[in-house]
């Protein structure tokens, strides 16, 4: 299992980049909830969004993590609310939310959080509601008392992202991300062109704020051929691996139903990198993103040693603003200077990228620093 550094935490904030969402797990048993959260736990993950699709979930997976609860980390969101019979709601009533928090914690035998998020951020009304109705002044108490330890938002919306990042307490931001969405071909959840996409996630990275991953399969949609509208067939390890190269991911959450769907997930710590391989969204990349390094690696092996998806991640984040960026890319055993230019990457990149191009680019640039 991969482990990925907490940008603004402590040295034992490292977060396995396999996280586990519960928003769907609610019609399993008790028993076997408990079950799923523990063979987890013992697979290596030990990250957890905890919107749950209902309020039954959070007693199990208290049990679960009872005696390990210094191994498990979580997310819990400051406006998924329940209902009498137990299902998901949300709300920006300030009451409900602090009757919900108490509950919460004692349902999942806590007397703190990882991490207070400010629940789904869609639109500018939902970031000024949380503010006048006094949701994010509650929850910056909270970490002043140490119930929350880190600040965090949901939001599918590239321009509210930045709005919410301006604030300057923000430790992690969960958001959706896919090849669909990235590439404009999603949903209505799909929101923002490539560009701003890419520029918000470079953003984080820079901030040295984390980003957590939901909706990595396009609600499931970009698993079938019918559905997807590549109209091409993904495998959920192309999808988490795509995820998980864009800046500033630390983890992808996604959902489970049973233990059967942690199984099938769990194959993703040990498949071979063919498995992993995403490049095949070149074939329908739209017109305006060819040509842009997506990281996918497709291009190795250098016959030069360069690794050239993270020489360019490093470029494109020094572009944005990350002043640790260059720092990093000093420390490369192998540089962009290394570079013959003999084609290979440009013959095998399948969004058309000239990278034995980019590479003096690139060389030019980090050596005017």
């Amino acid at each position: 299992m991969e482990y990925r550094q907490l940008p603004h935490g402590t040295a034992q904030e490292k977060f396995s980049a396999l996280g586990l969402g519960m928003g769907g797990i609610q019609n399993s048993p008790d028993a076997e909830i408990e079950s799923v959260v523990r063979t987890a736990i013992q697979n290596g993950i030990n990250f957890f969004d905890l919107c749950a699709g209902g309020k039954n979930v959070y007693e199990p997976f208290g049990r679960a993590i009872a005696e390990q609860r210094e191994k498990v980390f979580f997310q819990l969101h400051f406006g998924a609310v329940y209902n009498e019979k137990g299902e998901y709601g949300w709300s920006r009533n300030l009451d409900v939310i602090k009757e919900t928090f108490a509950w919460e914690l004692e349902a999942l035998g806590t007397d703190y959080v990882d991490f207070g998020f400010l629940h789904c951020v869609d639109e500018d009304e939902d970031f000024d509601e949380l503010i006048s109705s006094g949701i994010f002044d509650y929850i910056k108490k909270l970490k002043e008392e140490g119930k929350v330890h880190h600040i965090g938002f949901s939001s599918h919306t590239p321009s509210v992202a930045n709005r919410v990042l301006d604030t300057g307490v923000i430790d992690m931001m969960m958001f959706s991300i896919n090849p669909a969405y990235d590439l404009e071909q999603g949903d209505e959840l799909g929101i923002g062109s490539t560009s701003e996409r890419a520029a918000l996630f470079c953003r984080c990275e820079s901030m040295g704020v984390g980003i957590s991953v939901m909706k990595p399969f396009h609600g499931g949609k970009l698993l079938d051929e019918k559905t997807s509208p590549f109209h091409t067939a993904m495998t959920r390890f192309q999808c988490i691996q795509y995820a998980l190269d864009r800046p500033g991911v630390l983890a992808v959450v996604p959902g489970v139903r049973d233990l059967k769907d942690l199984n099938a997930l769990l194959g993703f710590v040990d498949a071979p990198e063919a498995e992993k391989d995403y490049s095949v969204i070149g074939e329908f990349t739209p017109q305006a993103a060819q040509g842009n390094c997506v990281y996918c690696n497709h291009c190795q092996p250098c016959p030069a040693g360069i690794d050239v998806g993270l020489v360019n991640k490093y470029y494109d984040l020094a572009l944005a603003g990350d002043h640790m960026a260059a720092n990093h890319y000093e420390k490369l055993a192998v540089k962009a200077d290394a570079c013959i230019g003999c084609g290979h990457c440009d013959r095998r990149c399948p969004f058309h990228t000239h990278q034995s191009a980019r590479m003096k680019e690139i060389e030019a640039y980090f050596g005017k620093l």
